[in-house]
């Protein structure tokens, strides 16, 4: 059955006064989707030892909430693909301004293209996050065009040292794959502990000042990983950037409390992005050249939710968006300095 028939109109109308509102002020772009009338469906075909089991529905790819970001202005981190992608564009849907930021010059300039052309407010800057110069150059994006900024969703990040717009090829890229601490080499070290931590810092660093110096306080997410709550075998460097993320965010939280600036970090597990696919072919290739099994690094890997469903689904880009934007959003005030587990019951068990 299609996604789509299982939705209803339930929840429009709700959403209606504040469409309204947003059509008013210029905000909306888009006709509503409303959400699932139903948290699950039963499984097709039913399994005849459970027939009560369910598969749950997922959020849809263009769901989003007219008018809640309206007047807000927001940065977006790797905004080329998967959740960065999703993100900016709900934002610019629920009204928005973005800047999008990515080292993906056509796909980063491609997603603010697609907001333009929807209706909406976003600028596309190009860089490396861990360079000063375009931290700088982000924020002041923000104030230049949009008069300031309200939120900052530091999304970017690698999983290994190969760019990310090159294809992926283990025999010769053995150097700047994921490895134990005992095979791996500094390249792939330096390069994932350079975006994913540097990254974060330096982003933070400039939003932060920014924030201040505006006196109205804003809101902060940074994505980290279930990596980032547990360990993980054969990706040291990540695991260990992921744990930096988590404690950058808490450090943050705890200083920018008085000022009105919340920090809070997520979490997911395994979820349908282009940077997983990258890793999974990368395991793969290798097994294949090696002839060895990723061994225990893959011994779980299923959160509660993939284990349960009937075609093992990984999260989708659409469902980490939405607990980013409530945390981004004035709906999370009381919510400062966690690290949310988004990662479907991973850590549960």
């Amino acid at each position: 059955m299609d996604r789509r028939d299982a939705l209803k109109t339930l929840g429009l109308a709700a959403a209606g006064s504040v469409a309204a509102t947003a059509a008013a002020s210029g905000t909306e772009t888009q006709t509503p989707v409303a959400s699932p009338a139903v948290f699950a469906t039963p499984r097709d075909p039913a399994d005849p030892l459970d027939p009560f089991l369910t598969n749950v529905v997922a959020i849809p790819d263009d769901f989003f909430i007219p008018g809640r970001f309206a007047g807000k202005t927001v940065i977006v981190t790797g905004c080329a693909r998967g959740m960065g992608r999703m993100a900016t564009l709900r934002l610019a849907r629920e009204g928005a301004n973005v800047v999008g930021v990515d080292w993906l010059q056509d796909e980063g300039a491609a997603v603010v293209a697609q907001v333009l052309a929807e209706g909406g407010k976003a600028e596309f800057v190009f860089g490396d996050v861990s360079e000063n110069a375009v931290c700088e150059a982000m924020v002041k994006t923000a104030v230049d065009r949009f008069g300031g900024l309200d939120c900052a969703l530091n999304n970017a990040g690698v999983m290994d040292a190969i760019f990310p717009g090159d294809p992926v090829d283990y025999a010769s890229q053995k150097d700047l794959v994921m490895a134990r601490i005992d095979a791996a080499s500094d390249a792939y070290w330096d390069v994932v502990m350079r975006v994913n931590v540097t990254g974060v810092f330096k982003c933070m660093r400039s939003e932060l000042r920014q924030m201040l110096a505006q006196k109205r306080g804003g809101s902060i997410v940074n994505v980290a990983s279930v990596a980032g709550l547990r360990g993980f075998g054969g990706t040291p460097s990540y695991v260990a950037s992921k744990h930096a993320v988590n404690g950058l965010t808490k450090n943050a939280a705890i200083d920018y409390a008085p000022y009105g600036i919340r920090v809070n970090s997520v979490c997911m597990a395994n979820t349908a992005t282009p940077m997983v696919e990258r890793a999974m072919a990368l395991i793969r290739q290798r097994a294949a050249i090696t002839g060895k099994p990723p061994g225990i690094a893959l011994m779980k890997t299923k959160s509660l939710l993939q284990w349960s469903d009937q075609n093992g689904r990984d999260a989708t880009p659409a469902e980490q968006v939405a607990v980013m934007l409530f945390l981004l959003s004035p709906e999370s005030s009381n919510l400062t300095g966690a690290n949310y587990a988004t990662d479907g019951g991973f850590t549960t068990y």
